[in-house]
């Protein structure tokens, strides 16, 4: 038995919900019940217990289930009940409370809790006068029950009845007919056959009667085995029916329920979409009036490009104007300020001359001296004369611990104490037969000379062909090649302008010209300001303006080693000039340049020019070399090593000037119309391109020869790639480079 009683869903009333969503409800709380019956009546079956489903629906439990013992008669009643109400339970208002107060009498009522009977409800002492139709029925009902079992057929009755309960009053009512039918054919049957069995007893005799007793016993019993076997099989199919059923009524249920969601949400989509057309309606509405506003601003958009592009061009022209007036003005401003610099160096150097030539009067006056005190000659300067005597007490007695250096030609150099100074002693081997002639040669050549770079002579020694000069620490080649000393490359560009000065003293020596004839490293000594002066002037020689020749000394211009200094054509031909000085010269820049002294080096420094890659072949020791002054170092060593002694260049006051001034580029503000505006260095070959630019040489016709053909600068296209040279900015460089006053 189930009670139902119909209550709110949640705390919305179901009078106020939507009529589809509470059926859907109602059928689904249907479905639940009779799911949880179909659990009841299989544990009925496994147990052989015989069981029927009665459902009624009312607004109270309690009620419904007294008026259930009332219409059907319940006698028996096994109800649930909560153990801590007993102690009140005829003043409770529970369903276990009110079936015990308002339960019909006749009905003994069992309370249970967890199987443990709790309380016991007894029935009425007037039982048996209670009308007689229900409890007969019932009677009947129960003695049928135990003489036959229940058919296929009863059990279907049932289970239909059940899965039909939905109506109420219907249900019950076609129930309580089929039970009431049941027990009235029970009835006659049971009439019938005990009439039909007197008479057969009356009539035959006691032995057929047992016969015939034993074979209705037989049939009886295979009717019950068959009707019990028809009724387990019947049983059966009626649980899988039933589960079937149950199954379809649950998806019948889940497919109405996901129908009633989905007709929502076409309600709901048919509103968005039509919402949705409204807005895409006026989205094209605003889009069309953006097309032709954005036409409209496109067409404003390129007339403004236009103007712009327009102003853009003539801000480009007015700007080159611009840059080319201000290029002009620095122009203009720079060559004022050099003409100002070559106006003072013009005055300094007649302060200079002016000078030189007091000096010069007064040397005059100190030879014409000389001249009336007497000497060596009328022409032979005065110098201080020792005895060999002086020169052994200075070197005790030439002692090998004060020998210095000793040459293949038997000439000694010994280091000494004389005069409170210390002195060095060239001494030429007395069995030498040019010695004699070399010896007075070079006192009378080097005794005139007064230069702060060559080395002064002090005194002679005629008795032991000896010549005393100052002393100097070190020679140029023992300096570079020391691994403790480090020459930077403004010391070596130093050096390199102080012999240019020192040749070009002697190239113009008057009344007559000298040559050195024995230029290399170990003849450039360096004092303790790492100043350099020229010495050991075995070549030297006068020489007259016509011929400008001396004599040959083969013998010794052999070369010494695959390297030399010395000019091959003097090897060749024993004739020295002044340009066999430049050729030594050129081999020592070279040297200073890249510290190699390898055959190649004149051919190996050539190659890096042209390459440009004269980086490659540089000394790292001398620090990193600025690019114009070792290109300009580099270029003029090549022109001096030049095979053809016609080609090698002269030495001029101006070049030793622009030398000199290589070794302070780095402190000098540099003008900018001297710089190369690719290299960003100063132009060594000033080149005037089409643009109005001038350009180093080498820089641009690089930049050319990668198929440029627009300008460095404005980065307009060219009107000719013709290279016009800038003499007056060479000029103004070179003479930049010679005023010191400029720096």
């Amino acid at each position: 038995m189930q009670q139902h009683k119909k209550e709110r869903m949640g705390k919305l009333p179901a009078t106020q919900a939507n009529p589809d969503v509470v059926r859907a409800y109602r059928r689904e709380e249907r479905y639940q019940m009779q799911k949880l019956l179909l659990d009841y009546i299989s544990l009925c079956s496994r147990s052989k217990v015989k069981a029927c489903v009665v459902t009624t629906e009312n607004d109270q439990v309690r009620k419904g289930i007294v008026d259930l013992l009332n219409e059907y008669g319940v006698q028996k009643l096994v109800m649930g009940a909560v153990p801590e109400n007993w102690m009140t339970v005829k003043k409770g208002s529970s369903k276990s409370s009110y079936a015990a107060k308002n339960a019909p009498p006749f009905c003994h009522i069992w309370f249970v809790n967890n199987s443990q009977l709790l309380y016991t409800r007894e029935p009425a002492e007037d039982y048996d006068s209670l009308p007689p139709l229900i409890p007969q029925a019932s009677n009947a009902l129960r003695s049928q029950s135990l003489r036959y079992p229940n058919t296929q057929r009863e059990l279907q009755q049932i289970y239909s009845r059940s899965s039909s309960s939905i109506n109420l009053i219907g249900g019950s009512t076609s129930m309580t007919r089929s039970t009431k039918q049941f027990h009235g054919d029970g009835l006659h049957n049971n009439l019938q056959s005990n009439t039909s069995s007197d008479s057969g007893y009356s009539s035959s005799t006691e032995l057929d009667s047992r016969l015939e007793e034993e074979s209705l016993s037989k049939q009886l019993e295979e009717v019950n085995i068959e009707a019990e076997a028809s009724r387990n099989q019947a049983f059966q199919e009626l649980l899988k029916r039933k589960r079937l059923e149950a199954l379809a009524i649950e998806a019948n249920n889940k497919v109405e329920f996901h129908l009633y969601k989905l007709t929502s949400k076409v309600k709901v989509y048919e509103s968005a979409h039509a919402q949705e057309v409204e807005l895409r309606k006026a989205a094209e509405d605003t889009l069309n009036t953006a097309r032709v506003e954005h036409k409209q601003l496109m067409q404003q958009k390129e007339l403004a490009s236009k103007e712009l592009h327009k102003a853009m061009r003539n801000i480009a022209l007015s700007r080159n104007q611009v840059q080319e007036a201000n290029r002009r003005r620095e122009e203009s401003s720079e060559e004022l300020k050099l003409i100002e610099a070559s106006i003072t160096t013009l005055k300094i150097e007649q302060q200079a001359v002016q000078r030189q030539r007091l000096e010069a009067s007064d040397w005059l006056e100190r030879w014409k001296i000389r001249g009336q005190a007497g000497g060596v000659s009328s022409t032979t300067p005065r110098l201080m004369e020792f005895t060999l005597l002086d020169l052994e007490t200075a070197t005790c007695g030439f002692s090998d611990s004060f020998k210095i250096s000793c040459e293949s030609d038997g000439v000694s150099f010994y280091k000494g104490e004389m005069l409170k100074r210390t002195v060095m002693i060239k001494k030429l081997h007395p069995n030498n037969l040019q010695a004699q002639s070399e010896f007075q040669q070079e006192y009378q050549v080097v005794g005139r000379l007064q230069h702060k770079h060559i080395l002064s002579l002090v005194g002679i020694c005629q008795e032991a062909y000896a010549l005393v000069y100052e002393y100097t620490p070190w020679s140029l080649e023992s300096h570079l090649s020391s691994k403790t000393n480090s020459t930077c490359w403004k010391t070596r560009t130093r050096v390199i302008s102080e012999i240019a000065n020192a040749l070009l003293f002697l190239h113009t020596f008057r009344p007559e010209k000298i040559s050195h004839g024995n230029l290399k490293p170990e003849n450039i000594v360096l004092d303790s300001e790492l100043s350099c002066k020229l010495c050991n002037f075995r070549f030297s020689s006068f020489v007259n303006e016509e011929t400008f020749r001396c004599r040959s000394f083969r013998q010794y211009a052999e070369q010494n080693g695959p390297f030399s200094f010395t000019d091959p054509e003097v090897v060749q031909t024993g004739t020295l000039t002044a340009k066999s000085d430049i050729y030594s010269f050129g081999m020592i820049i070279l040297w200073l340049l890249t510290g190699s002294q390898s055959a190649g080096l004149v051919n190996e420094v050539r190659k890096a020019v042209l390459g440009s890659s004269l980086v490659s072949v540089l000394d790292a020791s001398a620090g990193e070399w600025p690019i114009f002054v070792a290109k300009r170092l580099a270029d003029f060593g090549l022109r001096c090593c030049e095979s053809n002694t016609r080609d090698r260049p002269m030495i001029s006051p101006i070049l030793v000037k622009e030398l000199q001034q290589l070794s302070f580029l780095e402190d000098r503000q540099v003008p900018s119309f001297f710089l190369c505006p690719i290299l960003k260095e100063i132009m060594y070959d000033p080149q005037l391109a089409a643009d109005g630019f001038t350009y180093e040489g080498e820089a641009l016709r690089g930049w050319l020869k990668n198929g440029n053909e627009t300008s460095p600068m404005t980065n307009l296209k060219l009107s000719h790639l013709d290279l016009i040279p800038n003499h007056s900015i060479r000029v103004a460089i070179q003479d930049w480079l010679c005023n010191p006053s400029s720096m």
